[in-house]
């Protein structure tokens, strides 16, 4: 069984999930099972392994796209998929896809969410360096520069927990650098974020939870 538990910070708001004996099947084959972790306010867990492994997997049960085969995700102690919409708007997921209109452009698309979630698109652009861009459709921006889109969505307004999927994918050096002061701010404001990787990222003191 994998665990992993920390004590929560001070002064800050005190969010906690915890994964209980979790087990997932893709495809009719067992992916993970047994699996148990606590993640408290400011805390940071690196999931790593092989690739199908079942890291994104259990992204996807955290944010609640898909069940548990076995085992409970509890939320301040509450079954976290008692309410859906309630656990969706807790968190911000950050898959594979980019999710941006090629249409629109950066403003607008980080705008869209805006009307949704609240915060500041310019703040958001400049976060990740974006802002001489803004007015550039998606469709001509690099592959590199949609993923900065895709996290500029982060710095929006704040969700306890962040659940990210190779967020550095398609980054250079200096990009992923410049995600450290948004993992940071995050965390010194009582987030959480787990993360899956292949690569470092800037998460200093961050868990690792081997798959």
């Amino acid at each position: 069984m994998a665990m992993c538990q920390g004590p929560s910070g001070g002064g800050v708001a005190v969010h906690v999930l915890e994964a209980q004996r979790l087990a997932c099947w893709r495809a009719e084959r067992l992916v993970f099972a047994d699996l148990s972790f606590t993640l408290g306010p400011g805390e940071a867990l690196l999931l790593t392994g092989a690739n199908g492994a079942g890291k994104s997997s259990l992204l996807r049960l955290l944010a609640g796209l898909i069940p548990a085969a076995e085992g409970r995700l509890l939320w301040q102690g509450e079954d976290a998929a008692s309410d859906r919409v309630a656990h969706g708007a807790r968190l911000r997921y950050l898959g594979h896809q980019d999710a941006v209109k090629p249409a629109l452009t950066a403003r607008e698309n980080l705008a869209f969410f805006a009307r949704l979630w609240g915060g500041e698109v310019e703040a958001a652009l400049a976060a990740l360096d974006l802002s001489s861009l803004a007015d550039l459709p998606a469709r001509v921006l690099s592959s590199g520069q949609k993923r900065r889109l895709a996290l500029a969505r982060l710095a929006l307004a704040p969700a306890p927990l962040w659940l990210l999927d190779e967020p550095s994918v398609g980054l250079d050096a200096a990009s992923v650098e410049r995600l450290g002061p948004l993992f940071a701010a995050h965390r010194a404001a009582g987030g959480m974020v787990v993360a899956a990787t292949h690569l470092p990222l800037p998460l200093p003191g961050a868990r690792e939870l081997r798959l």
